[in-house]
């Protein structure tokens, strides 16, 4: 049996992803959906008040384009604010907070690689939170 390699949204089940709030994913791209084994591809809504709390992923690369609504981010030291059609970057092992801004929904793919999958052995959280992985 052959994948399948077009992933219909409507299709895709959402859920809450770990260490954000009022966000839910859907993972459009990854080993359950198409087969891929170096890269996942999520489409985030995020409401008022989400974001992710401060985090890294030990290993993993992750990029965010920002579709709709706004958004302040960190990472590394640098502090920006994202509208439509930017796009970040967030280094392996590098901190970082992603917080809407706006008072409707974001909408953003993130792209990580190699795939994240939710696992809590890749993401790193800062120490003072007292949270563990």
């Amino acid at each position: 049996m052959h994948p399948n390699y077009l992933v219909r949204l409507a299709d895709v089940p959402a859920y809450q992803p770990a260490n954000h709030h009022h966000t839910y994913n859907q993972r459009l791209i990854g080993p359950e959906t198409v087969g891929a084994k170096q890269m996942e591809v999520l489409l985030g809504t995020l409401h008022k008040g989400g974001g992710a709390l401060p985090h890294a992923h030990p290993g993993i690369e992750q990029s965010c384009h920002l579709l709709e609504g706004t958004a302040h981010v960190e990472v590394a030291g640098q502090s920006f604010d994202m509208v439509p059609g930017d796009t970040c970057f967030f280094p392996a092992d590098e901190m970082h907070v992603f917080t809407v801004t706006s008072d409707t929904p974001v909408k953003l793919l993130v792209i990580y690689s190699p795939p994240y999958g939710e696992s809590p052995d890749k993401v790193i959280r800062p120490a003072a939170t007292g949270v563990a992985a």
